[in-house]
């Protein structure tokens, strides 16, 4: 019995000593960094793009809404976008090709400011898409080409179910389904930045600021109506799904629409406490 009690006494001991040691590395060794990442959910497949990546998804999609054009023109232009420049804004390409859609100031497209500016050639791209006739029925490759001249027409299909997936969402026709994954802001959200962002890719739409006072962040109540009259609650998730893709640009903290709310702590759509009524959204900024 001694030599019995000895042993469990020194298998506790044993115990205590590798807690504390886990203990200790946890101490000296912290967990990992949030990977800060944004996904489109489609057909069960989560298709992943970077937060500069998604807030420029966000405004392709807005472009193509706000000038009534169809999902299919957004699926378009997000495929290109992402072939062209992994969908980023650079400053630099093949030759003299520059921006979102690596476009040519030698070829007419615009100056190298202009060009850069991320709105502007959008734009220019889909001035171009429209006038392919029955671009909405074409593969990827031979709408995307029928703009671009690329010297590698056919690389654009290798990101379409990716863009379609984004194209969706941002586009309200799949609720719920964009949501980021991102770290708390590094300060509070400063709301004329954030209003700004909102008109620059969506227009002037009716907006509520209730400014931040204490212990309460500024929101931003949004009516969307206007970008689908006939579809109050799509509308609302094309103002909400841009809301969480521009969330870490503008310093987003939260947004609400209908039941469903997201948030920086919860990054997945969740049952919001008192839903809001159909084509409104609110904004939550990061106090």
């Amino acid at each position: 019995m001694p030599a019995l009690v000895t042993s469990v006494a020194v298998l506790a001991l044993l115990a205590l000593g590798v807690t504390g040691v886990v203990a200790l590395l946890d101490r000296t060794h912290p967990a990992s960094p949030l990977a800060e990442r944004c996904t489109a959910h489609l057909d069960g497949t989560d298709w992943t793009l970077s937060p500069d990546q998604a807030q420029n998804a966000a405004l392709v999609a807005a472009v193509a809404v706000r000038r009534g054009l169809p999902a299919r023109a957004v699926t378009i232009g997000l495929a290109t976008a992402l072939q062209e420049s992994r969908l980023v804004n650079i400053d630099y390409g093949d030759r003299d090709s520059v921006g979102l859609f690596q476009q040519r100031p030698s070829q007419g497209w615009g100056t190298v400011e202009q060009i850069m500016d991320p709105v502007y050639s959008t734009g220019r791209f889909y001035d171009g898409l429209v006038r392919v006739s029955g671009y909405e029925q074409l593969e990827i490759t031979v709408a995307a080409q029928a703009v671009q001249r690329s010297g590698f027409p056919d690389a654009y299909a290798q990101h379409e179910v990716r863009a379609r997936a984004w194209a969706s969402g941002l586009t309200g026709f799949s609720p719920a389904t964009v949501t980021c994954s991102l770290r708390p802001a590094e300060g509070p959200a400063d709301p004329d930045r954030a209003l700004a962002r909102l008109v620059r890719d969506l227009g002037e739409l009716p907006v509520a600021l209730t400014p931040a006072a204490e212990g309460a962040p500024a929101t931003v109540d949004v009516t969307a109506d206007a970008l689908a009259a006939d579809a109050p609650d799509r509308a609302a998730w094309v103002v909400a799904h841009w809301a969480v893709a521009v969330a870490d640009e503008v310093d987003v903290d939260a947004v609400a629409v209908g039941d469903r709310t997201w948030s920086r702590d919860e990054p997945a759509w969740e049952p919001a406490p008192a839903p809001l009524p159909a084509g409104q959204v609110r904004v939550t900024l990061a106090g």
